[in-house]
Parts: structure tokens; sequence; C-alpha cells
């Protein structure tokens, strides 16, 4: 795994993380609420806030990157982070509705150390939950007044949600395929997950005023961000462990995910990348049934000694180079850059 952040750069990432959540929660209680009631049941369960009978709930919603680094551009730029509520809900609002349709299409049954929506609520409720957080995220940001930044960040996120769509239609495309290569798997990644969290950036630096070589210099910032939060991601999915992270270990390679670990595995060329694809070329029969612990470990082995984890952890380091130096382009203003920087490398080195 890629090395952890020190304890001072995890220390500011978080506190920009809870002050984030503070100004943006009440935003998106409130935008939730005004969903019908069956439909709001399944999203506050989801979010953390209920439990599956309707009564208050403490459990983990998430970290909230994408809406933190909405509200922190939105002050490198020079801007109030109040300001920019509006696209910081908008955008936490699309990234669940991902993740409530992800969770049916993979299967996964545990999400935040408890049982997914889908299998709480049945396949059909978490699929409208999410389809109604989509056409709300919409619906946040064309509340405010009609200005011309209105409607131009309407359409970066409706352009971010399509490119999303894209790349996850082409990650459940990959799991037909015998071979995909790395160009493939980077061009899906930049769809499904980098996309929104530099339409994140842009949406905020664009609310707080900034001028166009500043938002595009923070769009790139959250797009190499959002490359690097994908490969810990993949690193995790692998590696991770189950108490941390609250997903079975191994759950990427169980299903025969083609991660960008294991592609950079199986395009490698090495005898173990050999063995690797003969284990993943097993017939959709088998394929649907998770192999035992001792074949995810045999799995997982075949990956690292392919060089596949050295690759993923090392491609994330030069993401959040990347990320780090078109931060420093948009001159960032006070105490907001070195904050996005630190969720940038907690993003590129998180345990969860």
């Amino acid at each position: 795994m890629t090395t952890a952040p020190d304890a001072g750069v995890g220390q500011a990432a978080r506190t920009a993380l809870r002050r984030s959540r503070t100004v943006m929660d009440p935003a998106l209680r409130e935008w939730v609420a005004r969903l019908p009631e069956p439909v709001a049941r399944v999203a506050s369960y989801h979010f953390g806030w209920t439990d599956a009978a309707g009564r208050p709930s403490d459990a983990s919603g998430g970290k909230a990157l994408r809406p933190a680094l909405v509200l922190v551009s939105a002050e490198a730029v020079g801007g109030l982070a109040a300001d920019a509520v509006a696209p910081a809900v908008a955008v936490e609002l699309v990234h669940n509705f991902s993740l409530l349709h992800d969770d049916i299409l993979d299967g996964d049954t545990t999400r935040r150390h408890r049982p997914t929506a889908w299998t709480v609520f049945g396949s059909p409720a978490a699929l409208l939950a999410g389809d109604a957080l989509l056409v709300h995220a919409g619906r946040v940001l064309c509340h405010e007044a009609a200005e011309p930044r209105t409607v131009m960040g309407l359409r970066w996120l409706m352009e971010a949600t399509t490119q999303l769509i894209e790349g996850e239609q082409a990650d459940i495309g990959f799991e037909e395929r015998d071979r995909v290569t790395l160009a493939e798997c980077l061009a899906m990644t930049e769809r499904k997950t980098a996309s929104l969290l530099g339409c994140s950036c842009a949406l905020g630096a664009l609310w707080g005023g900034g001028d166009e070589a500043r938002v595009e210099a923070l769009r790139r910032f959250g797009t190499h961000l959002g490359m690097a939060f994908q490969l810990a991601d993949d690193l995790l999915g692998i590696w991770g462990d189950p108490a941390v992270t609250g997903k079975p270990a191994g759950a990427d390679l169980a299903v025969r995910k083609k991660s960008l670990p294991v592609v950079a595995a199986l395009d490698s060329g090495t005898p173990a990348g050999r063995r690797l694809a003969e284990r993943y070329a097993k017939p959709p029969g088998e394929r649907d049934s998770a192999p035992d612990p001792e074949e995810v470990a045999a799995l997982a082995g075949l990956v690292e000694e392919a060089g596949g984890r050295a690759w993923a952890e090392e491609a994330a380091g030069e993401e959040l180079r990347l990320a780090l130096e078109s931060l420093e382009s948009a001159r960032p203003e006070g105490p907001a850059g070195e904050e996005l920087a630190a969720l940038a490398r907690l993003a590129a080195r998180r345990d969860h």
C-alpha cells in the first residue's frame, strides 16, 4: 500500500472534511427531506442518518470528499464556503446516486460497515432512490437565482455525470472481456471517478468567483486527485483491511474485477501475469461464485508478483505530483491551498 500521509497532513485533511460537512450537511438533509417519504427513507439509510426502520442512527455517511473539494476550492480563489453550498450538495447527491446504483450492479452487500441499501429495501427501491438523488442534484443548482454561473455549473455537472455513467458502462463491459489494455482502464477511470472530482473543484472555483485560468487549474487538480483516489481505491479493493474499509477482503478479486493493479499485472508480459490471466479466464458460471480465501490470497499474490501493486502505487504517486503541480498554478489563497494539498495526499495514500 502507498505510504500513509504524515500526522500533520492527515489532521489538516480531516479538519477540512469535518468543517465542510458541518457547512453542507444541513442543506443536504433538507433536500433529501423533500423527496417522497419512501424514497427519502432509503436515501436517509444510505447516508447513515437512520437505520432500516427509520430510527435516527449515527452510522458513517462517508468522507464527503467531493463537497469538501467544492467548498475549499471556493475559498482558494477568494470566495466563501457558505456561498458554494449548492454545488457542494449537488455533487454529493450525484456521487451517492452512483453509489446506490454501483452496489446493485456490483452485487456489493456491505458499505460503510453495514448492509447496502438494496439488500435492505430491495433493488427497485434503491434504484429509484439513486434516480431521485440525481434529479435532485439538478434541482439544487436550478433553485438558485438564474444567472450565467448556474447554467454553466449545471452543464458541467451533467457532463461529468454522463462521463461517470460512460465509465461505469465501460467497467461493466470489461468483465465480459478476456483482455483489457491499461490505456482503456485508465480512460475508464478518468470518466468514472476523476471527472466528478475535477468538476467539484471547478464548481467551487466558479462559485468562489475565480477567473477562467484558476477554475481550469483547479479542475486539473481535481482530475489528477481523482485518478490517484481510484488507484488507492483499487489497491484497497485487493489489500485493504476489511475492519477499516468496511468491505470483504479481496472483494474485487473475488468477482474477477479488472481493476487497475490487475490490468497492469495482466499487461505485464510476466510469467505471473500469464498465470493470473489463466485464473481470471474462468467460465461465467464459476466467475459468479466467490473463491475461497486461499484463492483470493493466491490471486493477490500473482498481481503483486507481476508488478501490478508496485505499478499502481507508483502511478498514484505520479498523479498526486501532477495534482499538486496544478494546485500551485491555481495560486490558492490563504489556508485553503494547504487544505486542498492535504486532501490530495489523503486521497492518494488513504487506508479506507
